[in-house]
């Protein structure tokens, strides 16, 4: 991670290190399993070099493409200077260069960081988040935030959530490959059919394992971000208080709303989900439960003598 006043975690640093080498290793995987599925190494080559430039477009434009899913906009210190200056005063305190700051005009009470680098990163907020937290609490999302772009998850998050978009690209490749005649066995006689169900197989299994990897990487990078933040701040009985606000407002927000916004949710601070169970194995976060019990530790912690 960047050096900075937050609490470095060589848990998270060790988790995002895995689950990239993974990734990478079922990436090449899936290509060579394509390859020996469709008889046509060529065809598997192109199609993986196709999913890899999405994925990398996806990290290189990953800042624009989340702002624009969210209908936000970034604003200057003259249109939001309490928002500005929440903001100077964290990064102050963090000791690390200040992002760009974002707005989205949804009632949604949430917020996200996004950005391939801490020199290109946003720190977005919605209206509803802003209408519904003091500043108290308001600071303590901030500095979730601000820790998910000093330990670089963000980052990492973006990556391996491409994961399942290159497995589809080479999926797709290989159907083509199947149909067109590029299955076929050492005697010339054609095996689209078992190509194309090998293929999908293999791609089937890669995208399950990359999705509970990335879960996994998940969950742990948000009590990450919050005890970092948590201890930057020295409250985090605000932060409490405004994940309990932020989870307990989701009930109203209208379904319609919620899954317009539900592609984010493994980069809000607080899925956008209603009358659901977040402790299961497939959530993008732990469940507000085991949270709280953090942060209350946290406060019990900083309120030993001599801390």
């Amino acid at each position: 991670m960047a050096r900075t006043r937050f609490l470095p975690d060589r848990g998270l640093t060790a988790r995002m290190t895995l689950v990239l080498f993974l990734l990478g290793a079922l990436f090449v995987a899936l290509v060579v399993g394509i390859m020996f599925a469709v008889q046509s190494p060529g065809l598997a080559v192109v199609v993986g070099l196709v999913g890899l430039g999405i994925a990398f477009f996806q990290w290189w434009s990953s800042d624009t493409l989340a702002m624009r899913a969210m209908r936000a906009r970034e604003v200057s210190p003259q249109e939001a200077p309490e928002l500005h200056g929440m903001i100077d005063r964290l990064c102050a305190l963090a000791d690390m260069p200040k992002p760009r700051v974002g707005v989205a005009d949804m009632d949604i009470p949430n917020a996200f960081a996004t950005g391939r680098s801490p020199e290109r990163a946003v720190v977005c907020v919605t209206t509803g988040i802003l209408r519904r937290l003091d500043a108290d609490e308001l600071e303590g999302v901030l500095a979730h935030e601000l820790s998910h772009v000093a330990h670089r998850d963000v980052m990492v998050m973006t990556i391996a959530s491409s994961a399942g978009i290159v497995a589809g690209m080479v999926t797709r490749g290989a159907q083509y490959g199947a149909f067109m005649g590029g299955g076929r066995d050492r005697n010339g006689k054609g095996g689209g059919a078992a190509a194309l169900l090998l293929a999908l197989v293999i791609s089937l299994v890669v995208y399950a394992i990359s999705f509970f990897l990335t879960r996994l990487l998940s969950r742990y990078r948000e009590l990450c971000a919050d005890r970092s933040g948590a201890y930057l701040t020295l409250k985090p009985a605000a932060l409490a208080s405004a994940l309990q606000k932020i989870t307990g407002e989701m009930s109203s927000i209208p379904q319609r709303d919620l899954r317009t916004s539900r592609a984010m949710n493994a980069f809000f601070i607080a899925p956008a989900i209603s009358g659901a169970s977040l402790s299961t194995i497939t959530s993008t976060h732990p469940s507000l439960e085991q949270r709280l019990e953090q942060l209350a530790r946290i406060q019990a912690d900083l309120a030993r003598p001599g801390v």
